[in-house]
């Protein structure tokens, strides 16, 4: 076999370069996909998992290799999770053209109080009709506008539409490491010592 060594430069500029794939957009597809199949499948391990588990999976939190081995979620842990990894915004503060696939921006709805959240589910397409991914407690896992997601809990315990927060992921660095350093007190003799 014959390999040309000869070494070819070629002007790349941003113009021509093409478009990268955000691979974190493609896996929570498989993600969302993974659920929908699931969803239609009579299985106690899938009705064990609740709306929390399934909207963390879908974006990545939970470490689990497939969603039959979710561990469900409790609203101490849930809410726990939203502060540390999201901050609350205002719907304003959307995006009007998001795709969950081409962003690496990543949003939850909340309904009900962010300390003692009733359900999340992930904004996945502002430009659908039913633009939420999540898992209602009576018809499964699947997507929804605003309306059919509180359809399911207007009314219950006075909540209505005052009571839809949205929060956009935290981005962290990484990498990032605290910064140390070490102060000398150097004395006349030369010696010193470490505070």
């Amino acid at each position: 076999m014959h390999m040309n060594q000869n070494i070819v430069s070629v002007d790349v500029t941003a113009e021509k370069m093409p478009v990268q794939i955000d691979d974190q957009g493609i896996i929570v597809s498989d993600r969302i996909e993974e659920v929908m199949m699931m969803c239609g499948r009579s299985h106690f391990i899938y009705e064990q998992i609740g709306n929390f588990a399934i909207a963390l999976y879908v974006l990545g939190f939970l470490d689990a290799e497939d969603i039959m081995a979710v561990n469900d979620i409790e609203v101490d842990e849930a809410a726990e999770l939203l502060t540390e990894h999201f901050t609350e915004i205002k719907e304003k503060d959307l995006p009007l053209n998001y795709s969950i696939e081409k962003s690496k921006e990543r949003y939850l709805l909340v309904i009900g109080d962010p300390l003692f959240p009733l359900h999340f589910a992930v904004l996945t397409d502002t430009q659908s009709q039913r633009p939420y991914f999540s898992k209602l407690r009576y018809f499964g896992s699947g997507f929804d506008s605003l309306q059919e997601l509180m359809s399911d809990f207007l009314g219950e315990d006075g909540l209505g539409y005052k009571d839809i927060h949205y929060f956009k992921k935290k981005h962290f660095r990484s990498g990032s490491r605290a910064l140390s350093a070490n102060i000398y007190i150097v004395r006349e003799d030369g010696s010193y010592m470490v505070v």
